[in-house]
C-alpha cells in the first residue's frame, strides 16, 4: 500500500472509477489511523496492521530522522486531513455523477449526457459557424473527432455553460436547467 501523493489526472472518472478511488482512500485513511494508534501504544510501526515490514521500517526511520517534535508520528495530521478532503471530494463527485443529467433536442442537433464517458456532448446536424465554434470554445467545449461531437466534462458548470448558449437552447421551450434533475439540497447547518 503506497501513501505517495499522486498527480491528479485531467481525465474525468466514471462512477465505477470514482467508487474504486473512494474505496482506496477510505482504506488508506483507516490504515493510517490504525498505524498511528499502534505507534502511540508501542513506539514502533513494526507489527502494525495493514502495512508490510518494509513499510514499517521506512516509517520508523522517518520518525527517527524528524527533527520537529510535532511530527513524531508515522502519518502526520496533514496526511490524514488531505486524504479526508480527497474522500469528501470523491463522495461529492460520485453524488454528482449519480444524479443523472439528461440531454435535450435543439434546433439543428441534440445534446446528450454521456455518463459512461462523463461528458456533455453536443451533436450538430451541420458544422457550427465560426461564431458558434468560438462561443463553444469560450464555454469550455472542445471538438472530439473520435465522438463527432463538441463536449466537455459532465458537471453542473457544463450545464450552466450550455444554458448560456442561445443556439443550443432546447426546442421544447424549457431551459437547459429545467431538463436536469434537481440538485440535492445541502445542509448548511451552523458554522
Amino acid at each position: 500500500m503506497s501513501y505517495e501523493r499522486t498527480k491528479p489526472s485531467n481525465e474525468p472518472l466514471s462512477a465505477e472509477k470514482l467508487t474504486e478511488e473512494l474505496n482506496k482512500c477510505v482504506e488508506s485513511q483507516t490504515t493510517m489511523k490504525e498505524v498511528n494508534a499502534y505507534w502511540r501504544k508501542t513506539g514502533t510501526c513494526m507489527g502494525a496492521p495493514g502495512i508490510t515490514e518494509a513499510q514499517a521500517k521506512k516509517l520508523d526511520e522517518k520518525i527517527a530522522a524528524t527533527r520537529y517534535s510535532w511530527e513524531k508520528q508515522p502519518f502526520s495530521t496533514y496526511d490524514l486531513t488531505n486524504n479526508n478532503s480527497k474522500i469528501k471530494r470523491l463522495q461529492q463527485s460520485l453524488a454528482e455523477a449519480s444524479r443523472g443529467f439528461e440531454g435535450w433536442e435543439f434546433n439543428g442537433g441534440r445534446a446528450e449526457a454521456n455518463t459512461e464517458m462523463n461528458r456533455l456532448q453536443l451533436f450538430f446536424d451541420e458544422r457550427p459557424n465560426d461564431n458558434q465554434r468560438a462561443l463553444l470554445k469560450a464555454s469550455g467545449f472542445k471538438w472530439a473527432p473520435s465522438q463527432d461531437a463538441w463536449q466537455r466534462q459532465l458537471t453542473d458548470n457544463a450545464i450552466y455553460a450550455a444554458g448560456r448558449l442561445d443556439f443550443i437552447k432546447p426546442s421544447d421551450g424549457r431551459t437547459v436547467r429545467e431538463h436536469q434533475p434537481k440538485a440535492p439540497s445541502r445542509d448548511t447547518g451552523a458554522r
